[in-house]
């Protein structure tokens, strides 16, 4: 009997992509065994690198050697795909031969595009999509939802936020008959990291450099400290938790731009510490999206997630208040995420076919 497969396009191959291939390889064997499919990426499509695409299934141990050393989406060799440059994402997720789209992309914190429209051609083409770019889910997930329901696509987004953390898994696969009343948490690693530097003494400018040296911070940190990540967080949880259609635009947005050393200074001598809350809650029937400094008090919870630390409260009507905290998470924890939404997939799909009775087909 012929090994069945599960073809994958990537769309971009940052760190969090490289890591889940690695991740891939490594648990390759197991994911044969557990659910009798071979997982094989088929196309991969870079932002600058180029891209590759090999209906065989694509090398990944020889690829990521080759990217190291020479920073292009290509394998050196007989018999091997050669690198691709100048052709359309969108053409490439129109001809590869996949079942799913990987979108990786960069965030685009304006109108979530490029991501949308992969998205939209993945499930023109009958894709189901997994996604880690936020954008989507910030600024058009019910539209993209309806139309995965109606193509018969599966999508998923846990990667979206906080990482591997199983936030939307929680609701959608534990908190049965459950419903969400509201949620608050401290979502954006940068500027929480600022404000835990400026705590111990630090200057605004220090943390943002020291930041943008371990990595988490952008060259241009603008899109943390005026609080847009954090908004499109909101959008993205305050759409699949609330069942809400918010944009980040809609959120009631304050960064941490304006606070001071005199402003630290004055909370801890009150016992405080200045946090960026994200909040969603509903004001007359109406979903409503919230990010801005807030004080909490130094015996709270909420006051002990520091540095690149996140955490989310969820209240609920039958289960009160449930909280799960991120403790200072790497680009590993990025690429379980996916791994995750990966297996979420490879069980629906076992449980379609046992329920079908029919031969499986991804």
């Amino acid at each position: 009997m012929a090994k069945k497969q599960l073809k994958l396009c990537m769309i971009g191959f940052g760190n969090a992509a490289r890591s889940f291939c690695r991740l891939l390889l490594e648990k390759a064997d197991e994911l044969e065994m557990e659910y009798d499919t071979e997982i094989v990426i088929t196309a991969i499509s870079g932002r600058s690198r180029g891209s590759i695409m090999d209906p065989r299934g694509i090398d990944l141990k020889k690829l990521l050697k080759s990217y190291e050393e020479s920073g292009r989406l290509q394998i050196e060799g007989e018999d091997s795909p050669e690198g691709i440059m100048g052709r359309a994402t969108l053409d490439i997720i129109e001809s590869c031969d996949a079942d799913v789209l990987l979108e990786l992309s960069t965030l685009s914190i304006k109108d979530g595009q490029p991501a949308i429209r992969h998205i939209e051609k993945a499930f023109e083409r009958g894709l189901h999509v997994i996604t880690a770019n936020k954008g989507p889910i910030a600024w058009d997930f019910q539209r993209l939802n309806a139309m995965a329901q109606d193509r018969g696509c599966i999508f998923l987004y846990e990667t979206t936020v906080m990482d591997g953390t199983p936030i939307f898994n929680l609701i959608r696969e534990t908190l049965h008959g459950c419903r969400v009343l509201s949620f608050k948490g401290i979502l954006n690693s940068t500027t929480n990291f600022i404000l835990a530097e400026m705590e111990l003494g630090g200057t605004f400018e220090d943390a943002v450099k020291e930041a943008q040296k371990r990595g988490f911070a952008e060259a241009d940190p603008s899109m943390d400290i005026d609080g847009w990540d954090a908004a499109a967080k909101t959008a993205a949880i305050a759409n699949v938790i609330l069942h809400a259609d918010l944009k980040p635009t809609d959120i009631q947005r304050t960064g941490i731009g304006a606070i001071t050393p005199d402003n630290i200074r004055g909370a801890k001598a009150s016992h405080k510490k200045i946090k960026l809350l994200c909040e969603g809650y509903f004001e007359d029937g109406r979903a409503i999206g919230k990010v801005h400094p807030v004080l909490i008090p130094e015996t709270e919870l909420y006051s002990t997630i520091d540095a690149t630390s996140s955490i989310l409260s969820i209240t609920t009507d039958l289960m009160g208040e449930i909280s799960i905290i991120e403790k200072n998470p790497e680009i590993e924890q990025t690429a379980y995420g996916i791994y995750s939404d990966l297996l979420t997939l490879l069980k629906k799909k076992a449980i379609s076919f046992v329920a079908s009775g029919v031969a499986y087909r991804c």
